[in-house]
C-alpha cells in the first residue's frame, strides 16, 4: 500500500462523470484492501469492489442516478460521494425533503488530508443551496464505530440504528446519522 499524502495539498470538489466510475471503484478497492489489512472484513468484505458485480452495479446506479462529486487532492481523484433525494431501500424515508449521502469512499493514500470532510461540507452546502434542511447518511456501525465517530466530528448526529442482511453473513450493523442545516 502506498504512503499517505501530505495534508497540506489543495482540495477541489468537482461534479462526477460516468467516466469516473472506474476510478471510484478503485477508491473502494483501496478501502477494502485497507480494511482487510486491519482485520475489519465485515464492513465491505474481502473482494475488491471492482470485481464484485453487485458493488459495480450499485456504484454505477448511484453515480448515474444521483449527483456524484469527486474530491481531487492536488488534481488527483481522492474521494467521492453521491447525493440523492432519498435513502436506499433498507432505510425508511422521512416525511420531509432531504438529501441523502451514498457511496462515500476515499483512496486510503489520501487518509488524513481532509478530502472526506471537504466532501461532507460540500454535500451540506449543496443541500442548503437546494433549500433543504436535512442531510442524512448511513454507515457501518460495527467494530470500533470509528466511521460513526467520523460523521459525528463532521456535524452529524446518530438517529436510528439498523441491521441489514448481507449475503454470506447474517447481519450488518448500521447507523443512520442526520445533520440539520
Amino acid at each position: 500500500m502506498n504512503r499517505p499524502m501530505e495534508s497540506d495539498g489543495k482540495i477541489r470538489i468537482r461534479d462526477g462523470r460516468a467516466e469516473d466510475i472506474p476510478v471510484v471503484l478503485g477508491m473502494f478497492d483501496s478501502a477494502v484492501e485497507w480494511l482487510v489489512s486491519q482485520g475489519r472484513t465485515r464492513q465491505w468484505g474481502t473482494t475488491p469492489w471492482s470485481e464484485n458485480p453487485r458493488a459495480v452495479e450499485m456504484v454505477t446506479r448511484y453515480f448515474t442516478g444521483g449527483s456524484p462529486y469527486i474530491a481531487e487532492y492536488d488534481g488527483i481523484p481522492a474521494a467521492t460521494l453521491t447525493l440523492t433525494d432519498s435513502p436506499g431501500p433498507y432505510i425508511a424515508p422521512v416525511d420531509e425533503p432531504e438529501r441523502y449521502i451514498h457511496i462515500l469512499a476515499s483512496d486510503r493514500r489520501f487518509k488524513g488530508t481532509g478530502v472526506g470532510a471537504a466532501l461532507l461540507a460540500h454535500a451540506a452546502a449543496e443541500t442548503c443551496r437546494a433549500g433543504i434542511s436535512l442531510l442524512r447518511v448511513d454507515c457501518y456501525a460495527g467494530d470500533d464505530r470509528k466511521l460513526v465517530a467520523f460523521y459525528e466530528r463532521n456535524g452529524f448526529t446518530p438517529a436510528e440504528s439498523f441491521t441489514a442482511d448481507v449475503p454470506g453473513d447474517d447481519s450488518w450493523p448500521g447507523q443512520v446519522l442526520a445533520r440539520r442545516l
